[in-house]
């Protein structure tokens, strides 16, 4: 009696429990406003996880779920099987020798630098950057030194103050301290956008350090296939989504290349 008892018990919860379970995904999210902001603090700010909602939302074959990386260790993790994904990637960003699918998100942002503006100061300013005190993000590729993040190369060849935060090279711009800072288009913007007083003080460049065009790095061997992730950004694309939730960050759309 008791055996069988176990054995209706064992059909019930079969019967009870789905043939299907959506797939886990997990998502290597590092340090870059405003696409990604602290995920080590556990906060869902950014554009990312709202991303992520919208692609949990469109479908139930997958879950896509945020694991904090950070800059320097995220191409580690990637490689040693820590996460499956990777957005707003770039292939310049120390990408070589590293297996990967690529899928071309259509979204494009500017890397632009950032002075103090002052009287008689023009845009011939960031033409020539010699002898000019830099403030930069620890860890980040820039166009201007070749995308080598090597701290020792960034401070012994651009007289380069390194950080880990964006709002602190910006205020030690104002402040003085360094001459210029570079920043990622859609950050600035956001940051001027909250803090009004700002938007009178700085110059910003005309000239690009180098545009961002995004892509989504999988594994070749992981959970999602990289046409069917293709696939779900087409829906969101096609449904207003995408637009809806980068277009207030004035981050582009634009055709995915081949």
């Amino acid at each position: 009696m008791w055996m069988v008892r176990c054995v209706l018990l064992a059909l019930g919860a079969a019967v009870l429990t789905p043939s299907w379970a959506a797939q886990e995904v997990r998502v290597g999210a590092a340090h870059f406003p405003p696409y990604i902001v602290r995920p080590e603090r556990g906060a869902d700010t950014g554009l990312l996880p709202q991303l992520l909602a919208a692609l949990n939302q469109l479908q139930s074959d997958y879950h896509f779920a945020i694991v904090p990386t950070s800059v320097a260790r995220r191409v580690r993790d990637f490689n040693q099987g820590r996460v499956d994904m990777l957005l707003f990637e770039n292939p310049d960003w120390g990408w070589r020798d590293v297996a990967y699918n690529r899928v071309d998100l259509g979204l494009q942002d500017a890397e632009v630098f950032v002075a103090i503006r002052q009287p008689g100061r023009e845009q011939t300013y960031f033409d020539n950057l010699d002898g000019k005190r830099m403030a930069l993000f620890t860890g980040y590729h820039y166009a201007f030194a070749g995308f080598n993040p090597s701290a020792k190369f960034l401070t012994n060849t651009f007289n380069a103050t390194l950080t880990y935060s964006h709002r602190s090279n910006l205020q030690m711009v104002l402040r003085g301290r360094v001459d210029i800072t570079l920043m990622t288009r859609s950050n600035l913007r956001e940051i001027l956008n909250n803090n009004p007083q700002f938007q009178s003080q700085v110059m910003v460049s005309e000239r690009v350090d180098q545009t961002y065009h995004h892509y989504a790095f999988l594994q070749p061997q992981g959970p999602i296939r990289s046409e069917e992730f293709s696939r779900l950004m087409q829906k969101l694309r096609d449904s207003g989504q995408l637009e809806a939730i980068f277009a207030p960050y004035h981050i582009e759309q634009v055709a995915a290349r081949p």
